[in-house]
């Protein structure tokens, strides 16, 4: 029988893209849900959060656990979530400025939640 466990890239992508939305720094971000700093670093070398640290995290985001949870031998092992990957290269460029990669990010981050809510109504 497959294992559920958390799914980290996708938490990971949710938060952050939580805390772009209220321009929240991560310590800032982890203080107002109520966890460690070093919870979010472990997250972002993709280890997964303790319970309750999940919990909060949850709770914080307003979303149902099953939203994160996947099973382990379906989980994607080495592809990291889309926005996650292509938010430092968007801070990175010198030709946008910190508005113009937070728009970006928004507009990644829409297309995103479609195709998975896309997904999960074909899989349904």
């Amino acid at each position: 029988m497959a294992q559920p466990t958390v799914d980290v890239g996708s938490l990971y992508a949710a938060l952050d893209a939580a805390r772009t939305s209220k321009e929240l720094s991560w310590r800032q971000l982890a203080k107002e849900i109520g966890v460690s700093p070093s919870t979010m670093t472990r997250m972002a070398n993709g280890q997964k959060p303790e319970v309750n640290a999940f919990a909060a995290m949850i709770r914080w985001l307003n979303m149902p656990a099953e939203k994160f949870m996947i099973d382990e031998d379906t989980a994607p092992r080495d592809e990291p979530p889309l926005l996650a990957q292509l938010a430092p290269l968007l801070r990175a460029r010198t030709d946008l400025d910190a508005d113009d990669v937070k728009y970006l990010e928004e507009i990644i981050g829409a297309a995103v939640r479609r195709f998975d809510n896309e997904r999960d109504a074909r899989q349904r």
